[in-house]
């Protein structure tokens, strides 16, 4: 009986080990949906999957970086751009010089979009190159069960 549980703890251990998951990329408008075993991943879970890929690492820590800078410069575009529009509906004298600057701000975050897109994609191409290319779906559920002066372990997949 120990032989058994012992064969069955060893491959448990081994197939969770075989089976890295690589990382789905799905293409979505404007750039792409990351995720692992159904789950979305954020930069953060990405940068904490990658710390053994150095290279991948180093790509997500950039892209995490014009993520950052993409976000500040659109939000001070769009803020630029809605102080006029909303000045011009409330009927006062808008200054359309401040919306010219927000969309100059928005358009200077485009090829750092863009480059945040490109660093993430190259990041998991690099993480799933690494990952060994055999992939199982065993995962197994282990249960514990009494019945009278019985026990036992049942393992379901």
């Amino acid at each position: 009986m120990k032989k058994v549980f012992l064969a069955i703890l060893l491959s448990v251990v081994t197939f969770s080990t075989v089976n890295a998951q690589k990382i789905e990329k799905k293409k979505v408008f404007g750039g792409y949906v990351f995720s692992q075993n159904d789950k979305t991943l954020t930069l953060s879970e990405m940068q904490e999957l990658m710390k053994n890929n150095q290279e991948a690492f180093d790509l997500v820590k950039s892209a995490k970086s014009n993520q950052t800078w993409a976000m500040i410069l659109g939000g001070i575009g769009g803020g630029l751009i809605g102080y006029p529009i909303g000045t011009a509906i409330g009927g006062g004298d808008p200054e359309w010089v401040l919306a010219g600057v927000g969309a100059a701000f928005i358009v200077a975050t485009i090829p750092i979009a863009k480059g945040f897109s490109r660093k993430t994609e190259k990041a998991v191409d690099l993480y799933n190159a690494d990952q060994p290319s055999v992939s199982s779906n065993f995962q197994p559920q282990f249960n514990f069960n009494l019945k009278g002066m019985s026990m036992g372990i049942s393992m379901t997949f």
